[in-house]
């Protein structure tokens, strides 16, 4: 989130957020009241973090100026409440079709999901593979997990966290999200073998061949 950098640095976020076209050095220190030395240092660290890029030039009397704006990484700092539309949707949906008709929804959405990722891939040379190209995916969306092996030579992916969960424990639902696009993906049968949403401490998946 925005909050997490310093005063100046959420400034020149939100500066950049009102000027899609860019802004230069000299606009930034105007505005901020500063020297032109001190942007260029926030600038030089916040592209080095790629939350900003350089868009361009602005003719100017002399040398042409850089202009500076948000890359996605940095417009992704700014709130955005998917949470609370993806409540909405969900409380609209049980409404209209009820608990079986929300499960099969999102089972078929967990599906389509899989499947068009697959499209996107070279196709994996094992169950394994599949397993552990399914959990960078799971990393990626946010999720704290890692594939484990136990001494029989079963399969589980175990996440420290769910980032569904807030909405999970008010639509349960939900899960079937996951567990259906695990399957499709991995082409597995998939255990839910523990749940935090159910209180368990971690959200465990066993993957079972067809």
């Amino acid at each position: 989130m925005i909050d997490s950098f310093s005063v100046r640095q959420q400034d020149i976020l939100k500066i950049m957020l009102e000027n899609k076209d860019g802004v230069t050095i000299d606009d930034l220190a105007q505005r901020l009241s500063i020297s032109r030395n001190a942007i260029r240092q926030h600038l030089s660290a916040m592209e080095r973090d790629t939350l900003i890029k350089q868009l361009g030039t602005r003719p100017s009397m002399g040398r042409p100026e850089l202009l500076y704006g948000l890359a996605n990484k940095g417009r992704e700092k700014f709130p955005r409440h998917y949470s609370w539309f993806s409540e909405l949707l969900m409380t609209a949906l049980f409404k209209e079709v009820g608990s079986d008709g929300l499960t099969d929804k999102v089972k078929v959405m967990g599906e389509n999901v899989a499947q068009d990722l697959l499209s996107r891939r070279r196709p994996p040379e094992s169950t394994l593979e599949a397993i552990n190209d399914l959990n960078k995916l799971m990393v990626e969306l946010g999720y704290s997990s890692r594939v484990k092996l136990n001494d029989e030579g079963e399969i589980f992916i175990e996440a420290n966290n769910c980032v569904f969960h807030d909405l999970a424990e008010k639509h349960p639902e939900v899960c079937q999200f996951d567990l259906a696009l695990m399957s499709s993906f991995t082409k597995t049968n998939i255990c839910h073998e523990e749940c935090m949403v159910r209180g368990g401490k971690v959200c465990r998946f066993k993957f079972n061949n067809q």
